[in-house]
């Protein structure tokens, strides 16, 4: 008599252990969650491809500094940097701009050559 109900207590603990199992596995498997989940993975795939490029673009640009700075050395350009001096804009109206402003009457006028443009 204990061996029919140890038995059938395991059988019934077996079946309540599958079932629990195989309705977890069926909401898992639902449109919505296979969507998130599908959501999930897809963000964390781009937050890790983005580390890598960040970090990717970081050894460029320090390679990139390092390599300035040998071939400075190298051609003796690091010795003296000197800057070139500032550019200086004419303080004359530009009269072949088209279009132009009397600064007697503030008013603008037209250029009709249509040669001008070509």
């Amino acid at each position: 008599m204990f061996r029919r109900t140890f038995w059938f207590t395991s059988g019934v603990a077996a079946g309540v252990w599958a079932t629990t199992k195989v309705n977890r596995k069926l909401k898992q498997l639902t449109p919505e969650n296979l969507a998130v989940s599908a959501a999930n993975k897809a963000l964390e795939a781009g937050h890790r491809l983005k580390d890598r490029a960040v970090g990717f673009a970081l050894d460029v640009r320090d390679n990139m500094a390092q390599r300035e700075a040998e071939l400075g050395d190298a051609l003796g350009i690091n010795e003296n940097p000197e800057l070139p001096s500032p550019r200086r804009y004419a303080a004359i109206e530009n009269r072949s701009n088209p279009k132009s402003v009397d600064r007697d009457s503030d008013r603008t006028t037209y250029s009709y050559n249509r040669n001008e443009d070509h």
